[in-house]
């Protein structure tokens, strides 16, 4: 797995989506990550760990390539803008819901 700048997890991300425009799917986690690199040992020591800031780790990955990156809470709001905006634009693919099935709902109970 590749931790990248948000700048280019963005970027990366957009290929993904483009890779996998006709077929296959990107995967995309979303976490929040303290900074810790080891688990916590079950029993033994309390290790008193504080974490400076919260962070949110992003992963995604569509099944061959991996990438991720970790956010600031001071750049949430320009990461979570860029990233909105990215989604939105490579949604397009969604097939939409069919209204037959609601129709026939309520010939059904009438």
């Amino acid at each position: 797995m590749v931790l990248l700048e948000n700048d280019s997890f963005l970027t990366e991300l957009t290929r993904l989506f483009q890779k996998c425009r006709n077929s296959g799917s990107v995967v995309i986690t979303l976490k929040k990550y303290d900074g810790r690199t080891k688990p916590i040992p079950k029993k033994g020591q309390a290790d008193s760990f504080e974490p400076a800031d919260n962070k949110c780790l992003i992963r995604a990955s569509d099944g061959k390539k991996k990438i991720s990156t970790v956010v600031n809470t001071k750049e949430v709001i320009k990461f979570q803008m860029a990233y909105s905006n990215l989604l939105r634009a490579h949604m397009d693919g969604l097939k939409k819901k069919d209204k037959k099935s609601k129709s026939k709902k309520t010939k059904a109970t009438q």
